[in-house]
């Protein structure tokens, strides 16, 4: 009965680690290299929550690469990414 929990587990656990995949941040010059497929924006209050919710909206929007091009703010920070396939 162990076992079967075990495996029961192992198996969720695989199901969610290939099913979250994430977009990479990626450099000017890789992105030469890649098909550009549109942009996305968000807003944090700070500069890795702002980096992972571009990341985040690249990967729901199916891009494989992202480059962060614009991030302003105080308070607020304001970011906007081009996506790359």
């Amino acid at each position: 009965m162990k076992n079967i929990k075990t495996i029961a587990i192992a198996a969720a656990l695989a199901t969610v680690s290939f099913g979250s995949f994430a977009a990479q941040s990626v450099s000017y010059d890789q992105a030469q290299q890649l098909e550009k497929i549109g942009s996305v924006s968000a807003t944090a209050n700070d500069l890795s929550s702002l980096q992972a919710k571009l990341a985040d909206k690249a990967s729901e929007a199916g891009a494989s690469a992202y480059t962060i091009t614009y991030a302003s703010g105080d308070d607020t920070l304001h970011g906007n990414a081009t996506i790359y396939k």
